[in-house]
């Protein structure tokens, strides 16, 4: 009894926003009703504050806008056709969505909008119960139908109605289930994850953006393990991340590697865990690289004799994949270059601990990383998951050391910024040529000399280019 008399004291403490009285207030002199749902009400019992301010309410759109329309400073009716209008008012964004009551047909990748005309049913058709509590506005009566409280503080992720009547539904909830256990720690239902095996194959009628954004969330929440565990133990990873389970390579008594799905997902963690040590906290880039970065190993693993494995040019074939992968998934085009940049350079280091590079290799990783630097550092680092501590203190001296050479080489010569000592219009004015491919080839030789050499100058540069097009 305490525990609840505890989470419902954070619920007063956490919504006491004068705001919430004076939009309640508006509602229920127009005659409508209006409550804060979902995860704001979660969060509040949690001890904690929402960004994200949701609402319900009786009114139509039409009536949400007439009604906070005197109260903001602007609205926005995007969402009109979901019944959902948004409005900033003083500091605050605030949505508030018309009750609903829809579904989706067998077949459908969106659903069939019916507006409800109550909280309770509106309340049934939200994805758990966690998120399935209301606050009445503005007498701030607590609504829980669904037991979501008791849910909370038992940390379980349970639906409303039946699992296969919500995952029907919106198939959709069942990787905002995978998300939920990673965000807030909580443990999946049996019969949600039971009823997650059996409809995995309804995600397929999900849009590919709407399965990005909820892969991207996942990723980006302090502790992706156990989300993607049930992405994976439920059969939906195989429908929309197929390159992760594929992971799970099949081991035998004579051919010995370490379990690559298990690495790949302490690589994420270590990832996580480094990420704030470069600056780079919650950085989606680096947490997809991390989670792919061996995905090419299933189609490279060669069985050697007398035991060995080998997963030859996997960084290269797992960068190829990366790509297909994320394009389908519609990742914009900067994310899929950048991951596809870290998993074809992530091996690269790691013939440095047995030989120390020249300049001309440190600069050429650097130039190759381009603004992934900070990332292939983090990836490197946490793709070291070797028990044996010799090993793994080898490793770690050996990156120190190279950041080391990168920071006194980027002081002497500006390596985030490597480019030949003679620009395009002087390459043409020396060899007295038009543009043409001859200056493409001049820049990239006056390139390839900037990194064996360094910093040469201007007339030693222009000297060594003379040379080179006489010798053509």
């Amino acid at each position: 009894m305490q525990q609840v008399a505890d989470a419902l004291k954070n619920l007063t403490d956490n919504t006491d926003n004068p705001l919430f009285t004076v939009l309640g207030e508006a509602f229920a002199a127009a005659g409508e009703e209006l409550a804060l749902v979902g995860g704001p009400v979660r969060d509040a019992i949690m001890g904690r504050r929402s960004i994200d301010l949701d609402f319900a309410t009786s009114a139509n759109p039409d009536k949400i806008l007439s009604i906070v329309g005197p109260l903001a400073s602007a609205t926005w009716d995007i969402g009109r056709a979901f019944g959902t209008i948004a409005a900033q008012i003083g500091d605050e964004k605030v949505e508030i969505t018309s009750y609903r009551a829809d579904s989706y047909e067998v077949d459908s990748r969106k659903p069939t909008i019916e507006f409800g005309d109550n909280l309770e049913d509106d309340l049934k058709r939200r994805d758990f119960t966690v998120n399935s509590m209301a606050l009445r506005l503005p007498s701030r009566i607590f609504v829980d139908p669904h037991q979501g409280l008791r849910d909370l503080l038992l940390e379980t992720l349970r639906t409303p109605s039946a699992p296969e009547v919500s995952f029907s539904d919106d198939p959709l909830r069942m990787m905002r289930g995978a998300r939920f256990a990673s965000q807030l720690g909580f443990e999946l239902d049996p019969e949600a994850f039971t009823a997650m095996c059996g409809m995995a194959e309804r995600i397929e009628i999900i849009s590919k953006e709407r399965v990005r954004d909820e892969l991207s969330k996942l990723l980006l929440s302090d502790n992706p393990i156990p989300g993607l565990e049930i992405l994976v133990d439920s059969g939906i990873a195989e429908l929309v991340l197929p390159e992760l389970p594929a992971l799970r390579l099949e081991m035998d008594e004579h051919h010995h590697h370490k379990d690559v799905y298990q690495h790949s997902l302490t690589v994420v963690s270590q990832a996580i865990e480094l990420e704030a040590e470069y600056g780079l906290e919650k950085n989606l880039v680096l947490r997809l690289a991390a989670l792919l970065h061996d995905i090419g190993k299933p189609a490279t693993r060669r069985l050697e004799t007398g035991g060995a494995v080998t997963f030859h040019h996997h960084d290269v074939v797992g960068a190829k994949l990366s790509k297909k992968r994320l394009s389908e998934l519609r990742f914009d085009n900067d994310t899929v270059k950048a991951v596809y940049r870290l998993i074809e350079l992530h091996l690269r280091f790691f013939g440095y601990s047995d030989q120390q590079w020249s300049d001309s290799a440190v600069r050429r990783y650097v130039r190759d990383a381009e603004a992934q630097l900070a990332q292939l550092h983090v990836l490197t680092r946490a793709d070291v998951t070797t028990r044996n501590k010799r090993k793994a203190d080898r490793l770690a001296h050996a990156y120190d050391d190279l950041e080391k050479r990168i920071a006194i080489l980027s002081e002497q010569e500006q390596l985030d910024a490597i480019r030949p000592e003679l620009d395009g219009a002087q390459i043409m004015e020396i060899l007295g040529i038009k543009p043409s491919r001859e200056v493409g080839l001049a820049y990239d030789y006056l390139l390839e000399l900037r990194l064996d050499q360094g910093e040469i100058g201007p007339e030693q540069a222009n000297k060594l280019l003379l040379e080179w097009w006489s010798n053509r």
